[in-house]
C-alpha cells in the first residue's frame, strides 16, 4: 500500500507565503521552506520541478492577496483614485515584504505594474471611468499623474520616510487630484 502524502502543494504555498510575509522573498528558499513545513526538501521537489515553479504559484498567491486586500478595503472618499491610492499606501505599510516582492520587483509573473494594480476586477479601469463621469477630459493621463504620486508615497512608507496620518494622506490625494485636474 503506497504511503499517504502528507505534504501538499497548498501547504507549501501557504508556508512560502507566510515565510515571505515574515522574512521577505529572498528568504523563500527550499531549506527554509522545508524547515517551516517540518519536512525535508524532498517533498518540495517531488511536488515542484524547481523553486522557480513554486515562485510562479507564490506570485499568483501574492496577486490574489493584493486583489482581495483592495476589494475589501473600506471606501473612504468618492474622489477618483483616492481610495485606490489610500489602499495601496496602506498595503505598503502593512504588508511591506509582499509589497516589495510584488510592486518593487522586475519579476512580477510577467505582469506590468498597471496589470497588477488593475487586477482581475478592473480596479484602475473603474477609477478612470469615475474620473470620466466626473467630467475629466483625459482620465488616463490623470491616472498616470496620480499614480506617480501614489506609488512614490507607498515606496516612502517602505523606507520609513512617509509618516503622515490617514487624514493627511486623504487630503494630499484629494489635493493632488484637484491640482492635476486644473492643468
Amino acid at each position: 500500500m503506497p504511503r499517504k502524502e502528507t505534504i501538499t502543494r497548498d501547504m507549501l504555498i501557504e508556508a512560502a507565503f507566510s515565510l515571505l510575509q515574515e522574512e521577505g522573498i529572498e528568504q523563500v528558499t527550499a531549506r527554509k521552506l522545508a524547515a517551516k513545513v517540518g519536512c525535508s526538501t524532498q517533498p518540495i521537489f517531488r511536488l515542484y520541478k524547481s523553486m522557480e515553479e513554486l515562485q510562479v504559484e507564490l506570485t499568483d498567491r501574492m496577486i490574489a492577496y493584493f486583489e482581495t486586500y483592495y476589494e475589501e478595503f473600506t471606501e473612504r472618499d468618492a474622489t477618483p483614485f483616492v481610495n485606490l491610492g489610500l489602499a495601496y499606501i496602506h498595503f505598503a505599510e502593512s504588508e511591506k515584504n509582499i509589497f516589495k516582492a510584488l510592486f518593487l520587483s522586475q519579476d512580477r509573473g510577467g505582469k506590468s505594474l498597471y496589470e497588477l494594480l488593475n487586477g482581475s476586477k478592473g480596479a484602475v479601469i473603474r477609477e478612470i471611468q469615475k474620473a470620466k463621469e466626473d467630467g475629466k477630459s483625459n482620465p488616463s493621463e490623470l491616472f498616470m499623474k496620480m499614480w506617480i504620486f501614489i506609488h512614490g508615497a507607498a515606496c516612502m512608507t517602505i523606507t520609513g520616510d512617509y509618516d503622515l496620518l490617514e487624514g493627511e494622506t486623504l487630503s494630499l490625494l484629494r489635493d493632488s487630484y484637484a491640482a492635476y485636474c486644473r492643468k
